[in-house]
């Protein structure tokens, strides 16, 4: 079914069944994405009494508590609240769950000590003043992703003159596929999530970092 609607002046159109998961899923074990040396995710049958959460082992239903970390163990949405003294919490700041996204595929830059990052001028040929959300897709772009361990390996960051320009042209949100948008460890200065959130001066609190 086709939605009209209508944006800055032009009308658009969209499918609301034709869509792409851009998430990690999160499963039980070994076989996940990993960051920070943080454990795996775990699924646990409950069992209480004579009941228990499994079909497959007799139960009437399947009852699982699952322990996992955002942060390490797969897709997750931040608000300033991850940086902020303030306590500021995702589902304070996130209030819309549609926005126009632009899309751009980046292969990361290489600095003199090793680093790979993306770049600010990975920018120069995208217009800021009409997006609200900036999904930046790195190359090689291959499936490995949804099981790698990052955790010790320095994996690519985001250059914070990029988030800084991001937060400068009023865009919101900023999605990727990488652990983080700072270095895996740079002595807890995370310049990046600064200053795309503006934070302390002008706390930016419905932008988000996906």
């Amino acid at each position: 079914m086709k939605f009209w609607f209508k944006h800055q002046g032009a009308t658009y159109s969209f499918d609301r069944e034709v869509y792409y998961d851009l998430s990690t899923p999160i499963r039980d074990g070994e076989m996940n994405v990993n960051a920070y040396y943080l454990d795996p995710p775990r699924f646990e049958t409950v069992c209480a009494g004579d009941f228990v959460g499994s079909v497959s082992r007799g139960g009437a239903c399947n009852c699982e508590s699952i322990a996992f970390n955002a942060h390490g163990n797969g897709t997750h949405t931040e608000c300033v609240g991850h940086i902020s003294k303030e306590k500021i919490t995702i589902n304070q700041s996130l209030k819309s769950f549609q926005a126009f996204a632009e899309l751009i595929t980046v292969k990361p830059a290489t600095k003199s000590n090793g680093d790979t990052y993306v770049s600010a001028s990975v920018l120069d040929e995208v217009d800021l003043t009409s997006i609200e959300a900036l999904v930046i897709r790195t190359l090689p772009n291959e499936d490995e992703k949804l099981t790698h361990k990052y955790s010790g390996t320095n994996p690519t960051y985001i250059d914070h003159l990029l988030t800084q320009k991001l937060a400068e042209n009023g865009v919101q949100h900023i999605i990727i596929d990488l652990p983080s948008v700072d270095r895996e460890s740079d002595g807890g200065k995370l310049m990046a999530h600064h200053a795309f959130w503006d934070y302390p001066s002008n706390p930016r609190k419905n932008a988000t970092i996906t």
